[in-house]
């Protein structure tokens, strides 16, 4: 792969679009069962729509239907979805460096773009691209697929929720493909160090009623990253 990007804008945004292919079956899986999710939920099908286009977050989603059906307090439900998207903090803070000297008009309509297999995909090639122009329509590529099929995915899943078997087990395949795109980003000490202490807390906390557990499992998770690539930094 080249390590520098077309200088054209049509160009890039094209090559983020084709580079981000691969991750189209995780994406599509996923956002089919939160389709699915919210469709035999009790929220009604404009409501669907619009959780979908304002949280645009697969998790979140899932983790505020079963509060909202349980009649959590409102601000519990909003607390709950906000802590188990705090990842895209993180995600934010290692972008800036390469995308800050955008005017903040730009930079918010990429912040929506935002989205894991997006960040592992541009972060993969952020050293070599922290100069080049052409940058940000990269990103926006890879953001646009995310989008589009995402939200493509979840309205057929609002649609054909009553006739897509739960033995299809969409939401293990879709784990499966994640997780096959998703390790190879697990090089750096400080993010293995994260991602184990938070899976191992969601396990231990599972069953935590309001979804707590995963909410302390990623603070803690986050903690641990942090304290680790410190501890590393001080070293070198």
């Amino acid at each position: 792969m080249k390590a520098g990007l077309p200088q054209s804008r049509g160009a890039a945004l094209a090559q983020g679009m084709r580079e981000m292919l691969p991750g189209v079956p995780a994406i599509g899986a996923w956002s089919l069962v939160t389709g699915v999710a919210m469709a035999k939920s009790t929220l009604t099908f404009g409501q669907a729509v619009g959780m979908s286009l304002i949280a645009y977050a697969g998790a979140a989603q899932l983790a505020a239907l079963p509060l909202l059906a349980a009649g959590a307090p409102m601000a519990v439900t909003i607390l709950s979805a906000l802590m188990v998207n705090l990842r895209f903090v993180i995600y934010s803070a290692s972008l800036a460096p390469s995308l800050r000297h955008l005017p903040w008009r730009e930079r918010l309509g990429l912040g929506y773009l935002v989205s894991d297999l997006g960040f592992v995909f541009y972060m993969r090639r952020e050293p070599a691209l922290r100069n080049d122009p052409m940058r940000k329509w990269y990103f926006a590529g890879l953001g646009l697929v995310v989008f589009i099929v995402w939200h493509s995915a979840s309205l057929i899943g609002l649609y054909a929720a009553s006739a897509i078997p739960e033995k299809w087990g969409l939401d293990f395949i879709g784990t499966l493909v994640l997780l096959v795109l998703l390790v190879p980003t697990l090089a750096a000490r400080p993010t293995q160090v994260g991602a184990a202490v938070a899976g191992t807390l969601s396990l231990v906390l599972h069953g935590l009623p309001f979804k707590l557990g995963v909410v302390a499992a990623i603070i803690a998770g986050i903690a641990a990253a942090v304290a680790a690539e410190h501890r590393l930094g001080v070293r070198v």
